[in-house]
């Protein structure tokens, strides 16, 4: 999934894996473990939600955001701390229970009674619904809302979330074969059945034995026909989760409140402590940071869900004891990269040379050292499965980069001077990164041009097709612990488009082709593996992207919430668990 524009500077989120370490602690004492979410039986699938320890209800929790949401609408929430949100009020096919004893994280069925079955080998899935599912007007949830959902992620504004259900359903070009509920049809029995009210049946072109995971997606979800009006939908989002949106300014403040037609026996995964959620927004990331050390007024019962802590702010948190009973430390699913534009930046050698001169320990520093990412020599996340510790470009063999190195490649190759429009994030924090980079380019030969961008619509910018940048941050994690979710997301060049996902518009025919190929390995292990070797044959071979460094989240959490935990599948603070202390 892409990453939250300011997880540190600015990431992206598909979901995976997540870290362990005890709040408090250092970043430097975070570890990342591969999570394997292993999927669940139909009586974990059974609400309510395990309780947390200590809880009770009342009162309004905060959330503190440095830019707006671009997307309420499930359909098209793909950044984590939007995924996040979103769960609030929405709720998937399937999703995840986390033990609050244990930490142990399950894969069950949500709005399903169970992860789903399929009756040939993965082609063929179908998913029954629970009893006492409602929208929050009442109406009770059908198996034609679910198709209806999945119906119109092929609207032509539908460009921003994940495509797993579609493309398996319909190809790559699955737009040009249904227009989507607008046209006024639907899709037939053949590709969605609903041989019932409490029955889905999805058919596949292909086997896809991981569909029980691509159903726990936030498009995978029930929307009320009635009640959708297009591209507004997204001001107003029906629920169908425990809270409801009661206020919504956009890029300003969002207000739920309790959801009365949510029932907590249909629910294992979410909690109804809190009155009211108040998501301030547009706050800019020192001041967000200064108010939540502080904790004074409505500070005490705020998060912050993904953005990291201000870098000068960091090491007084690590070191003032203040602050370690509420500081969260872990690591993050991503892998934050820079992805060059391939359709712009065609010459290798131009591609090597930015590669050579990225001052990757700088952009590192900035972001907050350590505590919040460590330096990156692939484009895996060490908590996915089949993880290696990697260096093809020498990334973190020369973490500082070499601009004297990339000027003498620019040189050979006749490409001095080489333009390069460098966008970024318009924060305190993405404006020393940009004067970072652009110094170290400079220095290297570059004529660098850098374009500043607003952080709420920045990846829909960057993500159009012709975007008319040549390097941009992104990042990514798996949307679960599997390379399959990382690799051909954002590195398939027949998934080239606006709102996709590959960013660097990467297209290399014999690396689409190894990517099928991979994708049918039925051994899980052997699949993981040779995700990898093909990551780092890209890398080595074309040079799409520039990996930085596997994010983590450090930031503090004011002392008057408890239940504090952490979303380890989309690399967010959790907020199901969280209740006011009285």
């Amino acid at each position: 999934m892409p990453a939250l524009v300011a997880v540190s500077a600015l990431t992206l989120t598909a979901c995976g894996g997540g870290g362990t370490s005890k709040a408090g602690t250092t970043g430097a004492q975070a570890s990342a473990s591969v999570q394997n979410f292993l999927p669940g039986t139909a009586a974990d699938s059974v609400g309510p939600a395990p309780a947390i320890p200590g809880a009770v209800t009342g009162g309004t929790a905060h959330d503190i955001e440095n830019s707006g949401f671009d997307y309420l609408d499930p359909s098209q929430q793909y950044v984590n701390n939007q995924q996040e949100v979103g769960s609030l009020y929405s709720r998937s096919l399937t999703g995840y229970k986390t033990d609050p004893a244990t930490g142990k994280v399950t894969l069950v069925g949500d709005l399903a009674t169970d992860i789903g079955t399929t009756s040939d080998g993965g082609k063929t899935w179908t998913w029954h619904l629970k009893d006492g599912l409602k929208f929050q007007d009442g109406t009770p949830i059908t198996s034609k809302d679910v198709k209806y959902a999945v119906e119109r992620l092929y609207e032509d504004y539908q460009t921003q979330g994940p495509v797993y259900f579609q493309t398996w359903l319909s190809g790559a070009n699955y737009r040009t074969t249904y227009k989507g509920p607008s046209s006024g049809t639907d899709l037939p029995d053949s590709v969605i059945s609903t041989p019932d009210d409490k029955t889905v049946t999805f058919h596949f072109q292909a086997a896809h034995t991981d569909a029980s995971y691509a159903a726990s997606m936030s498009n995978i979800t029930a929307i009320e026909k009635s009640k959708d009006d297009g591209a507004k939908y997204n001001a107003h989002p029906q629920s169908i989760g425990p809270y409801m949106i009661s206020n919504y300014q956009a890029g300003k403040t969002l207000t739920l409140v309790k959801n009365p037609m949510w029932d907590p026996k249909t629910d294992p995964i979410r909690h109804q402590y809190v009155d009211s959620w108040v998501f301030d927004l547009g706050i800019d990331n020192q001041l967000m940071t200064q108010r939540l050390m502080a904790g004074q007024g409505d500070d005490k019962y705020a998060v912050s869900m993904a953005l990291n802590a201000d870098g000068p702010s960091i090491k007084t948190i690590e070191s003032d004891p203040q602050y370690a009973s509420r500081t969260m430390n872990k690591f993050l699913p991503f892998v934050d990269t820079y992805d060059i534009n391939m359709t712009r930046v065609t010459d290798l050698n131009v591609r090597k040379a930015l590669a050579t001169a990225f001052p990757v320990a700088n952009v590192q520093k900035i972001n907050g050292g350590n505590a919040t990412g460590e330096i990156a020599g692939n484009l895996v996340s060490p908590t996915v499965a089949g993880w290696k510790d990697t260096d093809p470009l020498g990334i973190k063999a020369n973490p500082a980069g070499d601009p004297a190195k990339a000027k003498a490649i620019l040189q050979a190759a006749g490409k001095l001077n080489t333009t390069i429009v460098y966008a970024y994030s318009n924060t305190p924090t993405g404006q020393q990164v940009a004067t970072a980079v652009s110094d170290a380019l400079t220095q290297a030969g570059f004529n660098v041009q850098a374009k500043p961008l607003d952080t709420t619509s920045y990846y829909t910018q960057v993500g159009k097709a012709d975007n008319g940048f040549d390097l941009y941050r992104t990042g990514w994690a798996a949307d679960w612990p599997m390379a399959s979710t990382v690799i051909p997301p954002t590195l398939d060049g027949r998934l080239i488009s606006d709102g996709g996902n590959n960013y660097s518009h990467y297209n290399n025919p014999a690396m689409n082709s190894e990517m099928d190929r991979i994708g049918q390995i039925t051994d899980i292990n052997t699949q993981d593996a040779q995700w990898m070797q093909l990551a780092d044959k890209i890398l080595a071979t074309d040079i799409p992207q520039i990996p930085t460094y596997y994010d983590k989240y450090f930031n503090v959490y004011g002392a008057g919430l408890g239940g504090v935990g952490y979303n380890q599948v989309l690399g967010t603070i959790d907020l199901n668990s969280i209740f006011v202390k009285k």
